[in-house]
């Protein structure tokens, strides 16, 4: 028996059906268990819980009845998700303006690029192949005018990690309260010039006149609403949930019930799934990634030092600031989030100074050594980009890169160009114009002791592997208490090996697993505590025997 779901679409000027069949016993991938939002509030979750719901989010391969994709195509706006077509009316993906992937993993998963292999892992970057390419509207590969140049109108987005971006936010919510205060400064003297300077950020000046009215032209490197934005190359979401919805929505046709226009039990994009993503789910998503490992850094040697040394006498740290530090430990989260005002609607508290993203402590706040100064800078025509929605100030504009970690990410820059670290230092411009000639006339030795200090600054080992082995232990309990159940009601599979039965039907097997994870006594006493190494060993042994 198959559902059949039929959707008409508009391709490439014509009319076409879709049609996608979905077998009966086919099912959504996300767990219809997971945590809802007023779980969270109310805390009948733990943290741990929440991280694990989080961690099965991002990497969770979507499907249709997830409500992967989207629905019929809007005719009016075919770029923006909802209403999209899809490559060669395939009706699943379209690559060239999202659609471009099942899971968040596809795009973060290289933890490591300096090693032989690659090491792969939860949260990494993605190389050149899972660049986003966003909202193109002419591509020219043929390069028509011969000049070298295949045209391209889009943004072309090398996928960063995501490893630290807890502390990143929280250091983004303060400036902007900072930021804020001293608007509301300006207000009350008007006037006078007020400096926008927080956490030794300088962002220009502003003033207000006798009526309230402030004039923002003296600001440079973040909007006129005075809120900073770590995220996104361009520096244009505020928090990692804010990021999350729109990356939901843009790559899997996956509609955030958050999202403006959506709300909840609504099909938005028609494509017959409700609550595709709900408030809980992007709770827990931005409260494991926020929650995941920090970036670390190795112990300098000699050589290391002195290229520090002239990282800093060349000038990079004006805008790769080694560190910044905060005013608390705590991480607020926050739904409905209020860009202006960080304080508002705050649902859990995060102390990002205990495990995993592990912070240092500095007084009352964190260490963040991030290596940036969340501040957006003009680098100059070779770097800009020919997005056709963006001004030319726009195009040019990219928010200082986190240099933590560098020594295990390339490929380099906004769209992944620069394959090496020289390349990516040769290619700066604009406001680092002087940095990069400074750097240009080091000696190769002088370079090379600079290379080897960035080198030092790494990315983690084994980022969320506790979480994943807890998750993988708790899938594996499930299916051995559903399969002990069918079992017991006698629909198991007879076609496999079942093990010795008892009198009642249960195997050796399923015995052995009730026992184990009620705590019996004969299993503590010969393997200590039940969910162990020792447990999943065992269990492993046993599967060898044939049991």
């Amino acid at each position: 028996m198959f559902r059949r779901v039929v959707a008409a679409s508009v391709f490439l000027g014509s009319l076409a059906l879709t049609t996608t069949l979905v077998g009966a016993n086919e099912q959504p991938v996300l767990r219809p268990d997971r945590p809802t939002q007023e779980d969270i509030e109310q805390g009948r979750v733990s943290l741990k819980d929440i991280q694990i719901a989080g961690l099965r989010m991002f990497t969770s391969m979507f499907n249709k009845l997830d409500g992967y994709g989207d629905g019929p195509i809007n005719p009016n706006d075919t770029t923006s998700p909802g209403g999209r077509p899809t490559l060669q009316g395939n009706g699943t993906f379209l690559r060239i303006n999202g659609l471009d992937a099942q899971t968040c993993l596809e795009c973060h998963s290289i933890v490591r690029t300096s090693t032989i292999p690659a090491t792969l892992g939860v949260g990494g970057v993605g190389g050149s192949n899972a660049n986003a390419m966003f909202q193109p509207k002419n591509i020219d590969p043929d390069d028509d005018n011969r000049d070298g140049n295949a045209d391209y109108d889009g943004r072309f987005i090398n996928p960063p990690f995501l490893f630290g971006s807890g502390g990143v936010e929280l250091l983004g919510l303060e400036m902007t309260a900072d930021l804020q205060r001293l608007r509301q400064q300006a207000i009350a003297n008007p006037n006078t010039d007020v400096d926008l300077i927080t956490k030794g950020v300088d962002f220009g000046i502003i003033r207000a006149d006798a009526n309230g009215n402030v004039d923002y032209s003296g600001v440079h490197g973040v909007d006129d609403d005075l809120v900073i934005k770590p995220f996104g190359r361009k520096g244009e979401f505020a928090t990692v949930r804010d990021f999350d919805v729109g990356a939901l929505d843009f790559h899997f046709g996956m509609q955030p019930v958050e999202l403006a226009g959506v709300g909840p039990d609504n099909d938005a994009d028609g494509d017959g799934v409700q609550n595709e993503a709900t408030i809980g789910d992007l709770s827990a998503l931005s409260t494991f990634l926020t929650t995941m490992e920090r970036p670390i850094q190795d112990r300098l040697n000699r050589k290391a030092r002195r290229g520090y040394e002239r990282f800093q006498t060349i000038g990079c740290v004006d805008c790769h600031k080694p560190s910044l530090t905060t005013e608390s430990r705590h991480l607020p989260l926050r739904f409905p989030e209020v860009k202006e005002d960080p304080t508002q609607n705050v649902f859990l508290r995060v102390d990002l100074s205990k495990k995993p993203a592990g912070f240092d402590r500095a007084g009352r706040g964190l260490r963040v050594p991030l290596f940036a100064d969340l501040k957006r800078h003009d680098m100059g025509e070779g770097l800009k980009e020919d997005f056709q929605g963006a001004t030319d100030e726009q195009n040019r504009e990219f928010t200082t890169a986190r240099l933590w970690g560098v020594a295990d990410t390339a490929p380099y820059l906004h769209d992944g160009r620069a394959l090496t670290l020289t390349d990516a230092i040769l290619a700066h411009g604009g406001e680092a114009q002087a940095q990069r000639d400074r750097f240009a006339a080091l000696t190769q030795d002088e370079q090379g002791e600079l290379l080897c200090f960035l080198r030092s600054l790494r990315t983690p080992v084994d980022p969320a592997k506790p979480l994943i082995d807890r998750a993988l232990r708790e899938d594996e309990r499930k299916r051995d208490r559903e399969n002990w159940k069918s079992r017991k009601s006698g629909k198991s599979d007879r076609s496999g090996k079942s093990g010795r039965s008892d009198k009642s039907g249960r195997s050796d097997k399923s015995r052995r697993s009730d026992k184990s994870e009620k705590g019996g006594k004969s299993y503590k006493r010969h393997h200590g505590k039940r969910h162990g190494k020792g447990w999943v060993n065992w269990r492993r042994w046993l599967r060898r025997l044939g049991h």
